[in-house]
């Protein structure tokens, strides 16, 4: 090989090695990340098209490279020179892709861990048994019962050292919706709201068939079985608005199947929080032409501080528009 013919490959070596670089840090396939561990998976993703797209450029480059320098010359009519195997070349090419493997491997591990994806003892737990004839049964027992953190994301040993108890949030996949429960608050919601800061846990399951509850801007992806329980933990740090997606073939209508996660500050989740705290009282549930205006704007106005001075300064007219407004 001339000096010439050196030099060429090794300045389109490093033209490869930029471009694989600036690539790997700049393709922008991934949505905004919305929490920390999202980000750690990015960084996973972005070393790993750093290196498919260097293996894409020198493969490519060396079929072209091949194809230009080895082409048949005309009137050559002459076999290629015979070549019985390459020990150099071959040690190269096996132990390349092993190292990058390698690398791969214990990256992702040490991310996935890092989330809280291993939990040894659930690991072991092979979870209800669910044989045929046994099957309605099996699904009744298991139903709100079983805990597999198998099947999910617990919590990360950060957040096991730091014993943070998390916001705890009941998600139910049912064609074609999602329900959002907080036991702990006596809330039940169409969407899913949580505060910025705080570990976010939840627990899905599903009422009919298999759904897949997906948070893209988070990076989470967790099928929601019938009769079976599996965990979600994460903790967003950026406020806004985020779609929630069933990635699960679940009947005809299952493009339909979206809702919405809002991440609010700790101040406006706890006002939301107390809102439909009150909306959802067993006194809140009459309907309003059947109260008068004090009535049903007590458990509001309790909530506020405002009781002792609820229907001060309206007048009669007023006070009953009010009540019509509030009642449609």
């Amino acid at each position: 090989m001339s000096t010439a013919t050196k030099i060429g490959i090794g300045i389109a070596s490093l033209i490869a090695a930029a471009l694989s670089f600036w690539y790997g840090q700049n393709h922008g396939l991934l949505p905004e990340a919305a929490s920390g561990d999202a980000r750690e998976i990015d960084d996973l993703f972005d070393l790993m098209m750093t290196i498919t797209t260097g293996l894409f450029l020198l493969i490519q480059g060396v079929l072209i490279f091949a194809a230009i320098r080895f082409r048949k010359r005309p009137d050559d009519e002459t076999d290629g020179p015979p070549v019985d195997g390459n020990v150099r070349l071959e040690v190269t090419w096996t132990a390349i892709p092993t190292v990058i493997v390698l690398i791969l491997s214990v990256y992702s591990f040490e991310v996935y861990n890092a989330m809280g994806g291993f939990d040894p003892a659930a690991a072991r737990d092979a979870g209800p048994n669910t044989a045929a004839e046994r099957l309605e049964a099996q699904l009744a027992a298991a139903e709100g019962s079983r805990r597999n953190l198998a099947l999910g994301l617990g919590a990360s040993p950060l957040e096991q050292q730091a014993g943070v108890k998390p916001l705890t949030v009941e998600v139910k996949g049912m064609q074609y919706a999602w329900i959002f429960t907080y036991p702990e608050l006596g809330i039940t919601a169409g969407e899913l709201r949580v505060p910025t800061g705080r570990p976010v846990e939840l627990k899905i399951t599903a009422s009919d068939v298999i759904h897949a509850f997906w948070l893209p801007e988070f990076r989470i992806k967790q099928d929601a079985i019938p009769g079976r329980q599996s965990q979600v933990r994460f903790r967003p740090d950026r406020v806004g608005t985020y779609p929630i997606v069933c990635a699960e073939l679940c009947g005809p209508y299952h493009g339909a199947m979206k809702s919405q996660l809002r991440v609010q500050t700790p101040e406006a989740f706890q006002d939301w929080m107390q809102q439909r705290t009150v909306a959802q009282a067993p006194e809140s549930q009459r309907a309003a032409r059947d109260r008068s205006d004090r009535e049903f704007l007590t458990p509001y106005a309790e909530r506020m501080g405002a009781a002792a001075t609820l229907g001060e300064g309206l007048e009669p007219q007023a006070s009953a528009a009010a009540t019509v407004g509030l009642g449609d």
